[in-house]
């Protein structure tokens, strides 16, 4: 009888478990970024994203993280980076992937969040690097402008701060641009 009964029941798998994201939250930029890196190290699977201003804790980065990972996650930092914590993510998050590409006749201009960085078409000559109010932004300055934009330092790497992540995106995409206009 109990077993006709369970060969019956259908069986509903609790909806969006495989795919429930997370954030991990910090209370600095350079903890956001150095979790990025110990996590991928290890095999999990993240990105950093701009947390909802409630969860916000003096950090404008968090990592958005599988919750189905969240024990490997915990064990993964837990010694090497503090966290404030991790919580369920409601969909209100902020992408830190948005771009702004402003062509000139001899130049590009790329925008990402509150950074710009412009290059020449033809040649990839980083010409000039502005925005931003973060004390790593001179040093990155005058590490990247007038080098070419496969030749350039990441800035994510030089630098500690959400100005530095934010370069890092217009480079990345910079060097898209150059390298797909250069195959045409």
């Amino acid at each position: 009888m109990v077993l006709g009964w369970l060969k019956n029941r259908t069986v509903n798998p609790r909806v969006g478990t495989a795919d429930a994201r997370g954030l991990v939250i910090f209370t600095t930029v350079a903890e956001a970024m150095h979790a990025e890196k110990v996590l991928q190290k290890a095999g999990l699977n993240c990105h950093l994203v701009a947390p909802p201003p409630a969860l916000r804790r003096g950090c404008d980065l968090a990592l958005e993280i599988n919750l189905v990972e969240q024990t490997a996650v915990e064990r993964a930092l837990t010694g090497k980076v503090a966290f404030v914590g991790i919580y369920p993510s409601r969909g209100e998050i902020e992408p830190l992937q948005i771009e702004k590409v402003t062509p000139f006749s001899e130049y590009v201009m790329v925008k990402s969040g509150n950074m710009k960085l412009v290059f020449a078409q033809k040649t990839g000559l980083i010409v000039n690097i502005s925005g931003g109010g973060c004390p790593d932004i001179p040093y990155l300055y005058a590490r990247l402008v007038g080098t070419r934009l496969d030749k350039a330092p990441r800035p994510r790497e030089a630098g500690r701060t959400l100005c530095a992540l934010m370069l890092d995106r217009a480079l990345e995409k910079a060097l898209e641009i150059w390298k797909e206009a250069a195959s045409t």
